[in-house]
């Protein structure tokens, strides 16, 4: 055990939202930020690699009961391939990262560091696509992308480095594509809301703030506890720009040739900074038993004399759990007392802890704790495996509740300019406003508290205009709902 994490949590959550945030990734052993000069890159660590391969096997077995087979292609994307897209690059240029030379070769044309795939993957679809007969066609790729941002590194929320999934379809019509584009955003909304424990809004981007050569974008947005959204994931609805460009084409019934409509959507490793940020506390980590790299730590309290039958029981009990398929380590070291254990395993976020004593030996229980709470239970050391599931899912309910709690007493509505500007700035949160639909109006939000347009609403009683509904920053004719939100 490192002195760095003897110390604990120093910082708090509340006042130093930022600093306790970064000592939460290190101190947990979740990712080292990396070498000298090379600002804005991570190590991510084996325990902060576990929580993304959770999300990664969760989507991916999500993707593909729909249709959706893994690729992969390469890394670096030729200038010329980014040009066929006009958007693509005036939208990522200040962000890409170039080679330029191979060894001590200087390059014939620039490559690009992947920022998104559209640019390299669209051409290969289509080779890929003949007739209507090969359509959907569905692909999608784990990978990282570069893009080359100034502001300053946030494990997993900024850094210029980051790992993500991008998935990306054709179609033979908008309907299909819209389909899939709705389809997408529901499977992120439930790793949200059924994995990690964090209710999430869903709704399209602005006009402006779209995709770049999207027909539309569309967003699931997380509240944070300081009051800020993050962008949880993002599902696009590329119309048939893509395809006109890349010449992604397909033969109709009639003979006909169409441009396909596709799709691409993606999440990021920014939603283990949501995880993060969302359940943790002052003593640390807090994870749901959904993710965490281990569900139960069983920490036996022995002296001298019932150490043997003590550690007996604990082995059982452990050995019940694995066969169950739960995630448990028994930890078992006799150097450190249970004290400092139990800080430990609270610091790396573990779920339910077991404290299994002489008492509980002799009484055939095991008294559990749930994490972040505190709250203890005592179990019969018989069915243990089947108890401590409902434990899991008393925990997950607990922290589903307070991230719930803090979503909806944070979603505030303004009809005035300062009433927009007032609430963000005293409460943070969502403020829901009418809005005309103007980018200026955005930007004299932006200006004054660096708040944006988060998402204007999909399609539903949320997104309703009522008749002589004026736009809270200018006042002209309202066209839709707007939320705005400082976020990261």
């Amino acid at each position: 055990m490192s002195d760095e994490q003897e110390l604990g949590i120093t910082e708090s959550k509340q006042y130093n939202t930022g600093e306790w945030y970064a000592e939460v990734v290190q101190k947990a052993g979740l990712a080292n930020y990396g070498p000298e000069g090379m600002s804005g890159f991570i190590v991510t660590r084996p325990r902060g690699y576990a929580l993304w391969e959770s999300i990664q096997n969760y989507l991916d077995g999500e993707f593909k009961k729909t249709g959706v087979q893994n690729a992969y292609f390469p890394l670096f994307i030729p200038e010329s391939y980014l040009e066929r897209e006009k958007d693509i690059v005036e939208g990522f240029d200040p962000e890409v990262a170039w080679v330029t030379h191979g060894g001590h070769e200087e390059l014939e044309e620039r490559l690009a560091v992947r920022p998104t795939s559209e640019s390299i993957i669209a051409p290969y679809m289509a080779q890929w696509v003949r007739s209507h007969r090969d359509l959907p066609l569905r692909v999608n790729q784990w990978a990282s992308v570069v893009r080359w941002e100034a502001t300053e590194t946030k494990p997993f929320f900024r850094t210029k480095e980051f790992l993500w999934q991008e998935g990306h379809t054709a179609h033979e019509t908008r309907d299909g594509a819209w389909d899939e584009t709705m389809t997408r955003l529901s499977q992120y909304q439930s790793l949200y809301e059924d994995v990690l424990a964090i209710p999430v809004l869903r709704g399209a981007k602005p006009e402006h703030d779209k995709f770049p050569g999207a027909d539309t974008t569309t967003a699931v947005e997380a509240l944070m506890p300081d009051g800020k959204s993050v962008q949880a994931g993002t599902s696009h609805y590329l119309g048939t720009s893509f395809a006109e460009a890349f010449d992604l084409t397909y033969t109709t019934e009639g003979e006909d040739e169409e441009p396909a409509h596709t799709t691409s959507w993606g999440l990021s490793w920014r939603s283990l900074g949501a995880l993060i940020m969302t359940h943790s506390d002052d003593q640390g980590l807090v994870l749901p038993p959904t993710i965490a790299p281990e569900q139960v730590v069983i920490v036996p309290i022995w002296q001298a004399d019932t150490q043997e039958k003590v550690l007996d029981y604990a082995e059982d009990i452990a050995e019940d759990l694995e066969a169950a398929g739960v995630r448990v380590e028994l930890d078992a070291r006799d150097e450190r007392n249970p004290g400092f254990k139990f800080n430990e395993w609270e610091l790396k976020g573990v779920p339910v802890r077991f404290e299994i004593g002489p008492n509980e030996v002799d009484d055939g229980v095991v008294t559990a704790v749930h994490r972040p709470d505190g709250e203890s239970v005592e179990l019969d050391r018989e069915n243990i495996a089947e108890a401590v599931e409902e434990q899991f899912d008393e925990v997950y309910a607990k922290l589903y509740a307070a991230a719930e709690e803090n979503l909806e007493a944070n979603v505030r509505e303004a009809s005035a300019r300062n009433e927009i500007l007032g609430t963000i700035g005293q409460h943070g949160g969502y403020v829901k406003a009418p809005w005309c639909g103007d980018e200026d109006c955005e930007d004299e939000i932006k200006d004054q508290i660096a708040a944006e347009i988060v998402m204007v609403p999909l399609n539903d009683e949320d997104a309703e205009i009522h008749d002589g509904e004026d736009c809270a920053v200018c006042g002209d004719d309202a066209e839709e709902t707007a939320y705005f939100a400082k976020s990261y």
